[in-house]
């Protein structure tokens, strides 16, 4: 059950750094006044929109990954437990 947990918070995760994201984004547009045409920025979003895809993506797969090894590891001390009795 612990090795579930941490995705299960991973929604959570996903949207706080989304919105700090977005929102210091927002302000680094703003700080800068109006010199950005606003299809530019437009454009930036998309691109960090897909940024944000792909790293979601490597997230998983790495969640998973770690998954995968605390299930291996649980295993191999089922079997050292019973290799020691």
């Amino acid at each position: 059950s612990t090795a579930s947990a941490p995705e299960d918070d991973a929604p959570n995760r996903y949207s706080r750094t989304e919105r700090t994201s977005y929102s210091r984004y927002s302000r680094d547009a703003n700080s800068s006044g109006s010199s950005l045409p606003s299809n530019t920025l437009e454009k930036r979003i998309e691109e960090l929109e897909r940024e944000l895809a792909k790293e979601r993506q490597e997230n998983a797969r790495l969640m998973k990954v770690a998954q995968d090894k605390e299930e291996l590891i649980g295993k191999l001390k089922e079997e050292i437990d019973l290799l020691n009795r």
